[in-house]
């Protein structure tokens, strides 16, 4: 049982977290073919993370009330259909919407793809099936860049998006027939909470994007952001009197956890706003194709592989909370190296010691942020806290590829190389700044407290209860 349900979850997982990062390499041909604008390609990538971020705990809570095979596969369904959708789509609108399914269905993936693979395998086997899976995971994310040029290079764009229809065609009935139900709970949904949620959320968003374009001053970008915020008070309210939230208030009381998540909120927010800026500059100012450009970031994207293990081991030596100030410091600090010595014609040779640094930065990131905030919590409550920090972590990435692009459309924008650079540079230091400010908080986590029935649990990103890294 545990093979063939490591096999489905495993592929599946891998598909998913593939598609978080292959559509990058796409999006300068994206861009081209529809003549889409910034905003257009902001909503491309946010939209998914957006989605994702959202609907994570909910799928969750769907799962433990509805049956986790029966969501499992209802992911599955809506992930295979939304990317044939994206591959049809006649224009950037239908490519943002099916890319919103595609979110949703990831949230039902990803977590659920872990819950049903602990129920099926024995417990002296569990450590090692949670961390294959979370490799499957890893391997998704470091290939997806690489796998998206060289798709994009020798076929289409189109193409990122119909290698996941033959996959999971095949892993839907597959998944339907072989998987055991894995377990209910009756549980009561937070719906109010959760449209709160997302409509807060949704507002705050939609403002920062359309001020790219639109300028601060504009009735569609400050009234949306003041109603977001407005509505998410409304949330954080809500959450305090519901009898089952979605997002317990009484986990924050704990200054530990509180700062844990802020941290890796900022820590996702300001590297890959970056990264979204970054991906492009190297196909549209130093015109490398789309394989090229992939193979480029191997350097960042593969390192992680080696130093989250390494971190892994050694980290009970330095401390989780040391490891997350350095990996805040580092990423910064590849921040601020690209911004020195980006150029309309700057060598590939000053670009790579700082994806080196970046990627260093972000395996001790993998390696803590799921692990840190676990810390702080009681071990009933342990799934939750892993859930809700992936949940900010997807925040994060929507908030900071929104504010990096801002600052890069007031800086800088398409029309020239050195227009480009002029937009990236600002971008690039802005998050530098975000990131000084994380490795900050990271330094203010107090000390984790002493738990009886604390067990060793393994520094990686498996252990998150569903977490998915993200890398450039």
């Amino acid at each position: 049982m545990q093979l063939r349900t490591f096999l489905i979850a495993g592929v599946a997982s891998f598909m998913a977290a593939l598609d978080t990062l292959v559509v990058t390499t796409a999006l300068p041909t994206i861009r081209e073919q529809f003549g889409a604008s910034l905003e257009s390609m902001e909503w491309t990538v946010n939209v998914f993370t957006l989605c994702y971020a959202v609907f994570l705990l909910t799928a969750a809570a769907l799962g433990d009330r509805y049956g986790r095979k029966r969501v499992f596969v209802l992911g599955l369904v809506l992930f295979t259909g939304s990317s044939a959708g994206a591959a049809l789509a006649g224009s950037i609108g239908l490519l943002v919407l099916a890319r919103a399914v595609q979110g949703l269905g990831t949230a039902m993936i990803i977590p659920l793809a872990l819950t049903l693979l602990v129920s099926a395998t024995r417990p002296e086997r569990r450590g090692a099936a949670i961390a294959g899976l979370g490799g499957m995971v890893g391997l998704g994310i470091a290939l997806g860049p690489w796998i998206g040029g060289a798709v994009v290079q020798y076929g289409s764009w189109q193409a990122v998006f119909w290698i996941n229809v033959p996959v999971g065609l095949v892993l839907v009935p597959l998944a339907a027939l072989l998987l055991a139900e894995g377990g209910r709970v009756q549980r009561r949904l937070d719906v109010r909470g959760i449209l709160l949620m997302m409509a807060g959320l949704f507002g705050v968003v939609f403002g920062l994007i359309r001020s790219v374009t639109l300028g601060w001053s504009h009735v569609q970008v400050l009234p949306p952001i003041v109603a977001g915020v407005a509505v998410l008070v409304a949330f954080a309210w809500w959450e305090r009197v519901a009898a089952e939230p979605v997002l317990p208030p009484r986990l924050f009381r704990s200054r530990g956890f509180t700062l844990s998540n802020v941290v890796s909120t900022l820590v996702q927010g300001g590297m890959l706003g970056a990264v979204f800026l970054l991906t492009q500059f190297l196909q549209l100012v130093l015109a490398y194709g789309p394989l090229d450009a992939g193979v480029r970031t191997l350097p960042w994207t593969l390192l992680p592989a080696v130093v989250a293990p390494l971190a892994g081991v050694f980290g009970e030596r330095f401390g989780v909370r040391r490891l997350m100030v350095a990996s805040a410091i580092l990423q910064g600090a590849a921040l601020a190296c690209f911004a020195v010595v980006v150029a309309p014609a700057v060598p590939y040779s000053l670009l790579w010691p700082g994806m080196v640094v970046a990627g260093a930065g972000m395996g001790l990131f993998y390696a803590v942020a799921a692990r840190q905030p676990l810390d702080f919590v009681a071990p009933a409550e342990e799934g939750l806290a892993a859930g809700v920090n992936n949940a900010m972590r997807q925040i994060g990435i929507v908030l900071g590829v929104a504010v990096l692009a801002g600052v890069f459309a007031a800086g800088g924008g398409y029309g020239t190389p050195a227009l480009f650079v002029s937009g990236l540079r600002a971008a690039l230091w802005a998050g530098v700044a975000i990131l000084a400010v994380a490795a900050v908080a990271a330094w203010l986590v107090p000390a984790a407290p002493v738990r009886r029935d604390a067990r060793p649990q393994a520094l990686t990103t498996a252990a998150s209860g569903g977490d998915q890294p993200v890398a450039p």
